[in-house]
């Protein structure tokens, strides 16, 4: 009978555990906050930092909005931000006088705005919300990176790549072009009157030209085209 009593007091204190960690869980998914992982600012320029969040209970005057902030460099979180029912801004710190509530809680939007930022602003910055009951939610965190505003091109791996492909065939095609231009050129001034053949093309001509008028009639056919171009009235 002790064996029996014993068996079941385990098999109750394994369902209550169940039941405890099915409540917390619950409570863990009852105040959701999503917020961007990463933000890119550029120094003066207003950055914004966007948190929304979904509650499972009505909006009261009881939310609250806290952001806090740690340097890159590490160091303790502190609050810069805190909103119940209005906000409050920081009074001290970096951000005194350079955060600005730009949310709405009734349409689930804690986001907050950075006026001028500058380089020693990069950090971590947390959005929590609490909505009593609702007080239990995910962590998400964003890191902020603030740089002076450059070019947005950035030279990327298949970018590099690309240029290591087509730019030699490029420069092959631009030298191809200029030498065919001057042989265009040559071909012309042959086609004037009273131009005479150097010694040198005479003997590079071939003895038997008639097996040569495919290329010839291609030779003609261009310097046509080349003339033609030229002489047509604008």
């Amino acid at each position: 009978m002790r064996c029996g009593e014993a068996a079941d007091g385990g098999s109750l204190l394994l369902l209550l555990r169940g039941v405890l960690l099915l409540l917390g869980a619950c409570h863990t998914l009852s105040l959701e906050i999503k917020a961007s992982p990463k933000v890119q600012g550029f120094i003066g320029e207003q950055v914004l930092l966007k948190c929304y969040f979904k509650s499972s209970s009505p909006i009261t005057e009881s939310l609250t909005v806290d952001w806090t902030y740690r340097p890159l460099t590490g160091g303790q979180m502190e609050t810069i931000f805190h909103y119940q029912s209005v906000p409050y801004l920081t009074t001290v710190g970096k951000f005194k006088d350079r955060i600005s509530w730009v949310g709405d809680v009734a349409k689930g939007d804690a986001s907050i705005a950075i006026q001028s930022p500058v380089m020693g602003d990069n950090g971590t910055f947390i959005c929590s919300v609490k909505n009593p009951p609702d007080v239990y939610h995910n962590i998400p965190q964003t890191v902020l990176i603030v740089t002076e505003r450059g070019l947005s091109f950035q030279l990327t791996s298949p970018v590099l790549l690309a240029i290591a492909v087509f730019l030699p065939s490029i420069i092959v095609l631009v030298l191809l072009l200029v030498r065919m231009g001057r042989k265009f050129r040559v071909l012309k001034e042959k086609k004037k009157p009273g131009y005479k053949k150097s010694s040198i093309e005479v003997s590079d001509e071939p003895e038997h030209p008639g097996t040569d008028s495919c290329l010839g009639k291609l030779r003609d056919w261009c310097m046509n085209c080349v003339d033609t171009d030229e002489e047509d009235p604008y």
